[in-house]
């Protein structure tokens, strides 16, 4: 067991406390989900291995996870996303985390390793990060950041750790489809649940969790006023749309670019202007990446951009905005405000880059909404109870978060915001399981 957390500052224990206690006004499903964990310990003598950003909401998913019974070693899924008082105020109760704001790529994974030598049982990730490295550990992947966990991890013997894993949970678009590649290469090594595609998941915390805390990080970057703006937005699935749809509604004038034929109708039919990031990259003045894939804004297109234009990334790793093409093309490059970056190109024009090109919300604000986490923790929580409860009899694959906890976690959220579900009469749902009844 490695111990000892790794935190900035223990002094702000407080300070993060404070935070915590304030955010459980906006978490009520998760506060039911911790008063029946407390009474019922289902997670019981489990180790549990997070890589989430560590934040206020994180925290309180910590505790209901802690409550239920479960030993918790936490790390953070983005080197720029921890907020260093709650990482102090989850060390102060006793939980192993190994986090801080402003990481090295070194150091980033250095806390992965920890959380690995603390030897869990059940993971869960935000972006894959902590289950991939544990794949690559096992079928020797030699990749850069192994070379800064071996050292931590020692003697682990990972084929160990794996045999005795019960599952995982995947918070992300991103770790899904870095999941869903494992699997299909059969080369995932226990079941893991894809959090992420539940529909309380992605019908609230991507498109509107994302929509309003990615603007508000733009806004407190730069603070620019939106209505008017000429506003570009890369992808258009549930991150994406939600970005393009705030925007409209703050008054921006909004371009779509998508790769996908279906989505870009979609975003056509929605309202919004449809074309290439070349001719896009002529005229918008913010961009705004939601993709998820590598190099959507890149050299042949900063060429074309106007004086000022402000780049700005939504999707879970620092690649769709392609910092190497802007470095090599900049002759000079200068931290203006606290979470914006001056690059200057050879023939003068300067574009301004957010957040070093990561998590803009998380970076440069303080990430989704409590509201909004409110389902998707308690969604990771319930995943969590689900893997420890059927321990053994799941098959390995990226498995979906079981109906009846998805409808649950809507249910009780509705409760809490005082609105009540339609009951169908036994008329009603005898119809609907019919195929007998036709046209009257």
């Amino acid at each position: 067991m490695m111990g000892a957390s790794w935190i900035r500052d223990p002094s702000l224990a407080e300070v993060g406390e404070r935070r915590i206690e304030w955010t459980k006004n906006f978490t009520p499903v998760l506060m039911k989900i911790l008063e029946r964990f407390r009474r019922e310990k289902p997670l019981r003598g489990l180790r549990i291995g997070a890589c989430l950003h560590v934040t206020t909401e994180t925290a309180i998913l910590v505790e209901v996870l802690e409550e239920g019974g479960a030993e918790v070693s936490i790390c953070a899924s983005n080197p720029m996303s921890t907020q260093d008082d709650v990482a102090a105020a989850l060390a102060a109760r006793g939980t192993r985390v190994y986090a801080f704001r402003g990481q090295t790529v070194r150091e980033y994974y250095e806390c992965i390793g920890r959380v690995l030598a603390d030897e869990p049982q059940i993971t869960i990730d935000d972006g894959a990060d902590l289950i991939s490295t544990i794949h690559k550990l096992y079928y020797s992947v030699e990749s850069e950041e192994l070379k800064y966990v071996r050292p931590v991890i020692g003697d682990l013997d990972v084929r160990e750790l794996v045999g005795g894993m019960i599952g995982g949970c995947e918070e992300t678009t991103t770790g899904v489809l870095r999941l869903r590649a494992l699997a299909r290469e059969g080369r995932l090594l226990y079941p893991v649940v894809a959090v992420n595609d539940a529909e309380s998941k992605k019908l609230f915390d991507n498109p509107i969790g994302t929509g309003q805390s990615a603007l508000d990080g733009v806004i407190r970057a730069t603070g620019m006023l939106l209505a008017g703006r000429d506003v570009v937005v890369a992808g258009y699935g549930n991150v994406g749309s939600g970005i393009a749809q705030r925007l409209r509604g703050m008054g921006a004038r909004v371009t779509v670019v998508e790769a996908n034929p279906i989505r870009a109708l979609k975003a056509l039919m929605d309202g919004f202007a449809v074309e290439s990031m070349k001719r896009a990259a002529a005229h918008g003045e913010l961009f705004i990446t939601a993709t998820g894939n590598i190099s959507v804004i890149r050299g042949e297109h900063f060429k074309l951009m106007r004086d000022g234009a402000i780049l700005a990334n939504a999707g879970h790793f620092d690649v769709e905005i392609d910092k190497r093409d802007l470095e090599t093309m900049s002759i000079r490059k200068e931290r203006i405000l606290p979470c914006v970056e001056m690059y200057v190109l050879e023939d003068g024009r300067r574009l301004y880059l957010l957040g070093e090109g990561r998590l803009v919300n998380l970076v440069c604000a303080e990430g989704h909404p409590s509201d909004v986490m409110d389902m998707s923790f308690s969604l990771q929580a319930l995943s969590a109870e689900y893997l420890a409860s059927n321990r053994g009899k799941l098959p390995i694959g990226v498995l979906d978060v079981p109906r009846e906890l998805d409808e649950l976690v809507a249910r009780l959220k509705l409760e809490s915001m005082g609105a009540e579900v339609e009951e169908l009469t036994e008329e009603q749902a005898r119809y609907l399981r019919s195929w007998e009844p036709g046209s009257k």
